[in-house]
C-alpha cells in the first residue's frame, strides 16, 4: 500500500473542518445524567481462565438505559493483599468483543489491573462477544453494519450507547477494592481507540481517576474525511448508504458531529500518547492527526504521538505497546 494521505510535515498541522455544535456539551451532560440514573450494579465473579499468573473476574454492569454489559477484570495473581492497582481499561476494534477468558490478559501480566468491555451488538468478527444490543433502533433501516444504524437522530445512534457504556465501564473498574479508582488508563485499538479519545473528552469535568488515554489507530475521527477518502473498513458503510439515500449526506453530518472525535478530543485534559500508520486506508492518517491535533483543546494537555510510516491499520502492534508500556512507567513513576 502506498502513502496515499498528506505528506507527514501537512499531517502534522492538519486541521478537520469539524465544528462542534453549539450544544455539544449539554447533550452530553443530559445522555451522562440519564445514563447515571440507572443504578450501576457492578458485578464481578471469580472465573477460571486455566492461567496461573493471572486471576480473573466475569462483569457485568449496566450500561446505557440500565442495560447490561459484559467484561472481563484480569488481576495479577501475585498481586499484595490490601494494595489497589492502577487499571486499563481497554475497548475494542470494530466486529469484536470481549474475547474468551483468557484470550488478552497482557496488561494484567504486566502488573496493570485490566478491565475489558464487551461492545454491545458486536463479537460477530474476529473476537467473541456476548451483549446484545436491544435498543429500537438497532431494528430500522441502514446500511449492513453499524455505522448508520441509529443515524436519524442523535438520540438514536448507535455510539451514543456504546460511548455510555464506556464512561460507566471506567466507573465499573472503579467500584472494584482491588483498583486504585484514581490512577485509570484508557487503551483501545481502531474503533477501540475512537472509544478512547471519546471518554477521555466526556470525562473531563464529569468523573475524576482518569489520568491517561493510550488511542491506537483510532476510528471515529474526523468523519467528514474519512467518509470522502477511507478506502476499506467501516467508513465506506455510511458512503454506500448515502448512495442509496442521496438526499442524507448533511443531516447524517450533523448527527455525527455529535460523536466525532474531533469535537471531543477538544475537550480532554489528560496526558495522551496516540500512534498513526501512514499507510492506513481504514483509517487515514489525516483523520488521526485531526484529532491529535484537537486533543486537548488548546490547553496544557501533554500529547504525543508515534507514526508508524510502513504500516497499515496493523499500525505499531508489538512494537507500540512496548512503546505504551514505556510511557505509561515513566507516567507512574
Amino acid at each position: 500500500m502506498p502513502l496515499f494521505d498528506l505528506p507527514l510535515d501537512q499531517l502534522r498541522s492538519y486541521t478537520s473542518r469539524v465544528t462542534p455544535p453549539a450544544d455539544l456539551q449539554d447533550f452530553w451532560d443530559a445522555t451522562l445524567d440519564e445514563a447515571r440514573l440507572f443504578p450501576l450494579n457492578a458485578t464481578f465473579e471469580p472465573v477460571e481462565n486455566h492461567l496461573s499468573v493471572v486471576d480473573t473476574f466475569d462483569v457485568t454492569f449496566a450500561g446505557y438505559g440500565g442495560a447490561p454489559i459484559r467484561g472481563w477484570l484480569h488481576l495479577p495473581a501475585n498481586r499484595r493483599a490490601g494494595t489497589r492497582l492502577p487499571v486499563v481499561v481497554q475497548y475494542i476494534g470494530y466486529s469484536g468483543g470481549r474475547g474468551l477468558v483468557n484470550q488478552d490478559t497482557k496488561w494484567a501480566q504486566a502488573g496493570y489491573a485490566h478491565f475489558i468491555m464487551d461492545t454491545r451488538g458486536q463479537g460477530y468478527g474476529g473476537i467473541l462477544g456476548e451483549t446484545a444490543d436491544p435498543h429500537p433502533s438497532a431494528g430500522e433501516v441502514a446500511y449492513a453494519g453499524l455505522m448508520t444504524r441509529g443515524a436519524n437522530r442523535r438520540e438514536d445512534y448507535y455510539y451514543r450507547r456504546v460511548y455510555v457504556d464506556a464512561f460507566r465501564a471506567v466507573e465499573a473498574a472503579q467500584s472494584h477494592p482491588e483498583v486504585d479508582p484514581a490512577r485509570v488508563v484508557l487503551a483501545g485499538i481502531s474503533q477501540g481507540g475512537g472509544i478512547v479519545v471519546a471518554v477521555a473528552g466526556l470525562v473531563a469535568g464529569r468523573l475524576d481517576g482518569v489520568i491517561a488515554a493510550l488511542p491506537d489507530v483510532p476510528f471515529l475521527q474526523d468523519f467528514p474525511r474519512a467518509i470522502d477518502i477511507a478506502a476499506r473498513g467501516p467508513y465506506p458503510e455510511i458512503a454506500a448508504f448515502m448512495g442509496r439515500h442521496r438526499d442524507r449526506y448533511e443531516p447524517m453530518l450533523a448527527v455525527l458531529s455529535y460523536f466525532d472525535g474531533v469535537n471531543l478530543a477538544r475537550a480532554a485534559t489528560v496526558p495522551a500518547l496516540y500512534s498513526v500508520a501512514q499507510m492506513d486506508d481504514v483509517c487515514p492518517p489525516s483523520t488521526v492527526f485531526a484529532s491529535f491535533n484537537a486533543y486537548g483543546g488548546g490547553s496544557v494537555a501533554q500529547k504525543d504521538i508515534e507514526v508508524y510510516r510502513f504500516n497499515n491499520h496493523e499500525g505499531g502492534q508489538e512494537h507500540h505497546w512496548i512503546r505504551q508500556l514505556q510511557y505509561l512507567r515513566e507516567l507512574l513513576g
